[in-house]
């Protein structure tokens, strides 16, 4: 059973820092392209920002030069880097495991982070 799990989520005053954690138990790991995405309430799930298995980033605009991901694959770990947080920044964050169509798409139970102004 494909299970990730989020943590470091919370509540920060804008302008603070907080680092998301996905493990990640899953045997292709190494081959996934890890992404973050979010969920406002009233508003749809939006991708954040992902990391191939090559370690190749994107990113929304609203969190460059903000956010940063990383991944440790001796850890099967994905880490989201969020500094200089807004209000508007405020979401539920999901962590997805994407190994292509023959293995599949992947989520874990999302982490709350609340920023306030």
């Amino acid at each position: 059973q494909v299970q990730l799990v989020e943590s470091g989520g919370g509540l920060v005053q804008a302008g603070g820092s907080l680092r998301l954690s996905c493990v990640a138990a899953v045997r292709f790991f190494v081959i996934a392209t890890m992404g973050w995405y979010r969920q406002a309430p009233g508003k749809q799930r939006e991708l954040v920002a992902a990391i191939r298995g090559d370690g190749d980033t994107n990113y929304a605009d609203s969190v460059k030069g903000r956010f940063t991901i990383s991944r440790d694959n001796a850890k099967n770990t994905v880490y989201l880097q969020m500094n200089s947080l807004r209000p508007e920044d405020t979401a539920i964050y999901y962590c997805n495991a994407d190994a292509g169509r023959d293995i599949g798409t992947y989520w874990g139970q999302g982490t709350q982070v609340t920023v306030s102004s």
